[in-house]
């Protein structure tokens, strides 16, 4: 198969019938040896977090395709680590689309003097950042992604409506099992001209907590699969 693009999580390849193979890794976003889903480089490698990030992926896009979200998603190959999807175009050179429902992280290293970390932000914030390690994703309005070419205010509108229902479909299956989500992280992309959800929803794109503690990545996922 030909290698489309490296990521820090996952590889691409390009299959015979024009799809696309996703295989996921063992790494992981963080700093130190510590796991944060808002950094922008590999920090850590969890041995079988790929493996486990493509069980919850395929676990939420079913949830998602039930509720009549369209996503990228075809089929998976557990033992592999490898999920078949429909292609689909990067807007720009990747955009990462952030749905926050308590204010932490980097939102609270940006703006820590207006709120405090915990901070419930009601109905949800949504932003977007360009996927540029050098830059350290910098963030862009939809005003700017539409000046920049990158798309359309109407796909923006799209994006952020899907987002919102996507990020409520997932924290209330959380909620379900006593799990609060504080934030998530997708991206999108567009298959004949619709803004579709690709890439992954996964334990490592999302911050979690249980009774006022992280949960992490591999406890996260054995909590969703195993209920």
């Amino acid at each position: 198969m030909k290698k489309l693009y490296e990521g820090k999580t996952k590889d691409v390849f390009e299959l015979d019938n024009g799809n696309v193979m996703l295989k996921f890794k063992d790494d992981c976003t963080g700093k130190d040896g510590v796991f944060d889903p808002g950094e922008n480089s590999v920090g850590l490698t969890i041995e079988g977090i790929g493996k486990a990030n493509l069980q919850t992926s395929v676990y939420y896009f079913e949830m998602l395709k039930e509720a009549g979200v369209k996503t990228h998603y075809v089929s998976a190959d557990i033992d592999n680590a490898t999920m078949e999807v429909l292609p689909a175009t990067v807007f720009g050179h990747g955009l990462e689309v952030i749905c926050r429902l308590v204010a932490t992280g980097s939102f609270i290293r940006r703006y820590g003097e207006y709120m405090e970390d915990g901070t419930v932000l009601p109905g949800g914030y949504v932003e977007c950042t360009f996927k540029n390690d050098a830059k350290g994703d910098p963030l862009v309005t939809s005003e700017g992604l539409a000046a920049l070419g990158v798309m359309s205010e109407e796909m923006f509108k799209s994006m952020k409506e899907q987002t919102l229902k996507i990020t409520k479909v997932v924290a209330d299956d959380l909620k379900s099992i006593g799990l609060d989500l504080w934030d998530i992280k997708f991206e999108f992309g567009y298959n004949n001209g619709e803004v579709i959800l690709i890439d992954e929803i996964a334990s490592g794109n999302m911050r979690v907590y249980k009774d006022g503690k992280i949960v992490e990545p591999v406890e996260l996922t054995k909590l969703i699969l195993n209920r």
